[in-house]
Order: structure tokens, then sequence, then C-alpha cells
């Protein structure tokens, strides 16, 4: 990993560790603050919530600033916030600070997304991409088990205090380490915001909204299906999930590669129709704890295949708008996660079992890979455009 990318990449480590360790830290948030474990959920749709709202207003506000402040800027508001977590002393106080620590996520995956191919090799701009997201994946396979381990043997506070160490670790290396590019010429508000005006972008808003939310219509429910389905025992499921993260770590690097050697936007149709054909087959052999052990890891390293893909689609796209552009992906990887999780627990709750979340899954990843051909078309319709010549008939 380059030394210059580094920053990026710990950056990532802090905030796939607060958004994702929340979850296995419920039950002693609620037991601490005497509430019920729904009520300790709103902790994870508030740092949600925070992610959507904050992903363009902060790229939007900021847009006159080099990166390096950008996002030195937004990392001293996670670390500030994710120290506001670790002494909350209510509850509400407690989903106030995840929604502010949630604010920078999307600003700083998106602004970091551009700076990461402004610094790459041409040609290996989605491999740059990939190597920062290599700290979400990381806080997958590492830090979110060891956060969760700490919050059950010690104290959930603590978790967060390591959350704030990451992050002022992070401020530390964006100081010392990233380069001082200068501000992008993004223009004024009006022309920033004229980015939603692309039919392409929508598109792929709608691919990263719809199609990802097939995976986490499976991850959100792993655990049931593991120990109810596959036959696990319940203290088993958090190696399961380590397993999951080693498949997100290859994942993302080979999905950085693919970007790099095809067109961005048909990897993103080849990896949610290889996420599509994933869930359908866990869906048929998710009994066989062999074959539950494989699929977690296939799934779980297409989870994150598709992150820089999808990143460096946008980044080309949004011309001028870049970093919102960007930004905004990570906003619509949030209302992926929600849909999945919403639409994926449906089939259960009407008493389908816990296998009925994958073919919801598969339905959201092949509708992903249909508005995936669509851009696919609309560019090539664009680009025929461009390149045929308008002749006029000279008077004869």
């Amino acid at each position: 990993m380059k030394k210059r990318l580094l920053p990026l990449a710990l950056g990532g480590l802090g905030i796939g560790t607060t958004e994702f360790v929340i979850m296995g830290l419920l039950s002693d948030v609620a037991a601490d603050f005497n509430i019920s474990i729904p009520e300790a959920g709103y902790m994870i749709s508030a740092y949600a919530l925070g992610v959507v709202i904050g992903a363009p207003l902060l790229v939007v506000a900021s847009r006159s600033f080099p990166p390096k402040k950008i996002l030195w800027a937004l990392m001293v508001m996670f670390t500030l916030f994710n120290a506001c977590s670790a002494f909350a002393p209510t509850s509400m106080t407690l989903l106030l600070s995840r929604l502010m620590a949630g604010l920078p996520h999307g600003a700083f995956f998106g602004v970091g997304s551009v700076v990461a191919s402004r610094l790459a090799v041409k040609g290996k701009e989605a491999q740059a991409i990939s190597t920062m997201f290599a700290g979400l994946t990381i806080a997958n396979l590492l830090t979110v088990p060891l956060g969760t381990y700490i919050g059950h043997h010690f104290s959930w506070r603590y978790t967060f205090g390591l959350i704030t160490v990451i992050g002022l670790l992070t401020l530390l290396l964006i100081q010392l380490w990233l380069p001082a590019l200068e501000a992008s010429k993004t223009g004024n508000v009006r022309s920033q915001l004229s980015f939603f005006k692309s039919r392409e972008a929508w598109l792929i808003l709608l691919i990263t909204a719809i199609g990802t939310g097939g995976l986490f219509a499976w991850i959100s429910y792993i655990a049931p299906l593991m120990t109810e389905v596959a036959g696990f025992a319940p203290e088993q499921v958090s190696y399961i999930l380590v397993l999951a993260g080693f498949g997100m770590v290859v994942g993302n690097f080979a999905g950085g590669r693919l970007a790099d050697k095809i067109e961005p936007v048909k990897a993103c149709l080849v990896l949610l129709l290889c996420m599509a054909a994933t869930l359908l087959i866990i869906y048929f052999t998710s009994e066989s704890k062999v074959m539950a052990l494989l699929m977690t890891f296939v799934a779980g390293g297409l989870s994150l295949a598709i992150a820089a893909p999808i990143q460096i689609l946008m980044i080309k796209t949004a011309k001028g708008a870049e970093m919102l552009g960007a930004a905004t992906t990570q906003a619509a990887f949030n209302i992926g996660n929600a849909l999945g999780a919403f639409f994926g627990g449906l089939p259960i709750a009407m008493g389908f079992g816990y296998t009925s979340p994958e073919l919801v899954g598969v339905s959201m990843a092949t509708i992903g890979a249909m508005i995936a051909i669509v851009l696919i078309k609309r560019q090539r319709s664009n680009r025929a455009e461009k390149l045929s010549p308008s002749f006029q008939e000279s008077p004869v």
C-alpha cells in the first residue's frame, strides 16, 4: 500500500468500525441505558440518516477548499462525535452523537475516492480507490469483532474510545502523508447541483441503492440463517462474520482490478449478476454447513467488490462534480442497506423462513443488473452521437 493512500485507508477503517460495530453492541447499549433492543437499534438508523444527509451537504459546502483540508475537517468531526458517543450520558445523547458521527461518512469516502483517483497511476484509478476501501473491509475482518469483544467483556464505551483513537491517528497521517492537492475547480453551488440533472448519474444511484440492496438482504439476516438453517451454534456466528470479512478484503481488491481491466459499468454488471447467482445458490444450499461457509466467503467478497467500480463509474460520469457524485454514491449505499434489510425482513415476517431474504436479494441484484444494461446502452448511444459527423449539404 502506498504511504500517501494510507491515511484514506485508516479513515475507512475508523468509519467502517463505527458503522458496523454498533450492530453487535445493541444488547450492551440497551442494558446500560435500560431501553429495549429495538430502541437501541435506532442508533443504527441515526448513523445511516447522518450519512444520507451529510454526503451531499458537506461536499457542496466545502467545494472551494483543497481536498486535504476537507478530509482533515471531516475526520475532526468524525473523531469528535465518536468521542461524544463514548461519554454519552443518556440514550438520546448517544442517538444525536451517532447522527452527527454519520454526517462525514459519505463525504469522506466521496472526497477520498477523487483524491485516490488523482494520486493513482493512469489506468489504475479503481485499484487506488479499492486501497481506500481496504480500511472498510479490514474493519469487518478485525476491528468490528475486536470492538464487539471489548464491548461485551468490558464496556461498549471503550469501543467508541478505540474508534476515537483511530480517528486521531488518521488526522495525524492526513497531516503528515497526504499530498496537498489543489482544490477542484467545481464552480458555484448551482453548477454542482446540476449533477442531479444527469440521467446517467441517477441510473448509477439506482444501481447502487437497489442492486447492492440484494447483499444487504442477505447479510442483515445472516445470524438466523446460520443458526436456524445451517445449524451452527450461536457462539460460532462471530467467526462466520470474520469469514465474510475476509471475503470482503479479497473482493474489494478484485473489484478494483476488474474495473481497471474492463469498463466500470461492465464490471458492475458482471458483479451484480454474480451477486444474484450467489444468493440463489445460498437459498438452495444453506442447509449444508460446508456450502454455507463457502458461500458466506463468496457473498462477502461480492458485497465489497462493487465498491470501487461504482465509485470510479460515478467519478467519470459526474464531470465537474466528482466529489459530490462520489459522496452521493455513498448515501445510495446506505439507502441500499436500509432497503435490503427492510424488504428482506418482509418474507420472514410473513412466515417464509430465514432463506427467503435471499430471493429478495436475487430480485434486487437482478434489477440492479438490468439498470446497468440500460446505462450501458445509453453510454453507447451517447458515444455514437459524439462520433457521428454532422453533414450539411452544400448549395450547388
